[in-house]
C-alpha cells in the first residue's frame, strides 16, 4: 500500500527522457546526465546514452566526471571571491588595484571587483591566446596590462578574462592557489568528492572526453585553451566535476549556506552572491551567476525569470536553480565530443521545461 502511495505522488519526469532522447537522435550530444533537485532531495538521477565516442564508444554512467567550463566561474571562482568578502578580506566595491596595483595599468584604476563579477568591467570577452606562451606569471602581467574597450559599469559584456582576473584576485589575497583555496573552503567541506582542477589518474575512467587538441582526444585536461597554457587552474574554467556533487553545491546554496550541518556560507552571503542586479536595461546578473540573459536558456520557458539563477559552460554544461520552488535542474554533457560541434541550447530549455511541467503543479 506504501508504495502504492509513494507512486501516485511522485513526480512523472517520463517528458524528461523523451527531449533527451530527441537530442541524442538529433546529434547534439553524444550522451547526458540529468540530476533534480526538488526541497533537499534528489527526485531525478539519470544517465543517458555514450561517455566517449572515439576512440572507442563506452556508456554514460551517472557517476560520470565533467569538464564543467564556465560553471568554474561561479561554483569555483565566484565561491572562494566570496569567502574572501565574508572573511573581510574583500569587499565588492572595492578597486581591483588596492589589491593587484599592477592591474591599474591602461586605465583600469576604477574597475571594481563588482563588475568583474557582473560582466559589466569594460574588460574584452577574452585576450589573444599569445598572451598565454609565457609562464603563468608572464600571463597575468600582460592581463594586467590590457586596455578597456567600455568605460567600467558601462555596458554588459560576457568576459572570461573578468573571471581570470578574479581567479588571480583569489591567490593573492588568500596567499595560495586558486584550485586549493576552493578545495579547502568550499568542495571539502561540502563532501564534493570528485569536484576538483586537474583530476587525477584515479578519476580518468569516468571522466567524459571533450574535443581534439592536436589531433587527439582531450581526456581528463581542461579543454579551455587559455586554462590548458595556464596548467589547468583558472578563475574562468577548469573544474571538473559530477551532477551529484553539484546537487550538494545546489542543495548549500538553497538552504541558505549549509548543509547537512556544516556551514559553508553565512545566510547573508548566499543572499548576497545570488541576488539580481540590473546590468542593462532590460537583463540582469548576481554577483557570479547569470539571472535574465541571453545566456540563460537552461531557465526554459516556465521557471519565471527573475526567480532564480544559474550558469552554462562552453563544453555543454549548465545548472539552473529556481529559488522560489526549490528546484535545481542540472544537465551535464559532453556536446563538444568529439569534433567540437555539438549544441544543447534546445536540450537544455527541454530538460527544463518538462521538468517545470512535472514538479510546478
Amino acid at each position: 500500500m506504501l508504495a502504492l502511495l509513494l507512486a501516485a505522488v511522485a513526480p512523472d519526469f517520463s517528458a524528461v527522457d523523451s527531449v533527451v532522447t530527441a537530442a541524442l537522435e538529433r546529434g547534439d550530444c553524444p550522451g547526458a546526465v540529468v540530476v533534480v533537485v526538488h526541497g533537499d532531495a534528489v527526485v531525478l538521477r539519470k544517465a543517458y546514452g555514450l561517455r566517449s565516442v572515439e576512440p572507442e564508444k563506452s556508456p554514460l554512467a551517472a557517476d560520470a566526471i565533467f569538464d564543467l567550463a564556465s560553471l568554474t566561474k561561479p561554483i569555483a571562482t565566484g565561491s572562494a571571491i566570496w569567502a574572501l568578502i565574508e572573511r573581510g578580506k574583500l569587499k565588492p566595491e572595492d578597486r581591483v588595484a588596492k589589491h593587484w596595483p599592477a592591474f591599474a595599468a591602461n586605465g583600469k584604476g576604477d574597475v571594481t571587483v563588482a563588475q568583474l563579477l557582473l560582466h559589466t568591467s569594460g574588460l574584452t570577452p577574452d585576450n589573444a591566446l599569445a598572451d598565454y606562451r609565457g609562464t603563468r606569471e608572464e600571463s597575468f602581467e600582460k592581463l594586467a596590462a590590457l586596455k578597456l574597450e567600455a568605460a567600467p559599469g558601462t555596458r554588459f559584456k560576457y568576459s572570461d578574462v573578468g573571471f581570470l582576473v578574479l581567479g588571480h584576485l583569489v591567490e593573492r589575497l588568500a596567499e595560495t592557489p586558486l584550485d586549493r583555496f576552493a578545495n579547502e573552503t568550499i568542495f571539502t567541506p561540502l563532501k564534493m568528492t570528485d569536484t576538483t582542477f586537474r583530476p587525477g589518474e584515479p578519476l580518468r575512467k569516468r571522466i567524459a572526453p571533450t574535443g581534439k587538441r592536436d589531433g587527439t582526444i582531450i581526456l581528463g585536461e581542461v579543454h579551455d585553451p587559455r586554462a590548458h597554457r595556464l596548467g589547468g587552474v583558472a578563475g574562468h574554467a577548469g573544474l571538473f566535476s559530477t551532477a551529484d556533487d553539484l546537487a550538494r553545491y545546489s542543495r548549500m546554496l538553497m538552504n541558505g549556506g549549509e548543509l547537512d550541518g556544516v556551514r559553508v556560507f553565512k545566510s547573508e552571503t548566499v543572499k548576497r552572491f545570488v541576488e539580481p542586479h540590473d546590468v542593462s536595461e532590460k537583463l540582469t546578473r548576481s554577483y557570479g551567476w547569470d539571472v535574465d540573459t541571453s545566456f540563460a536558456g537552461q531557465r526554459g520557458t516556465l521557471f519565471p525569470k527573475g526567480g532564480g539563477y544559474g550558469h552554462t559552460g562552453f563544453t555543454g554544461t549548465s545548472i539552473w536553480i529556481d529559488a522560489k520552488s526549490r528546484t535545481a535542474v542540472i544537465v551535464l554533457t559532453s556536446r563538444v565530443h568529439p569534433a567540437d560541434k555539438g549544441n544543447v541550447a534546445r536540450l537544455r530549455r527541454d530538460v527544463a521545461d518538462a521538468v517545470a511541467k512535472a514538479l510546478l503543479k
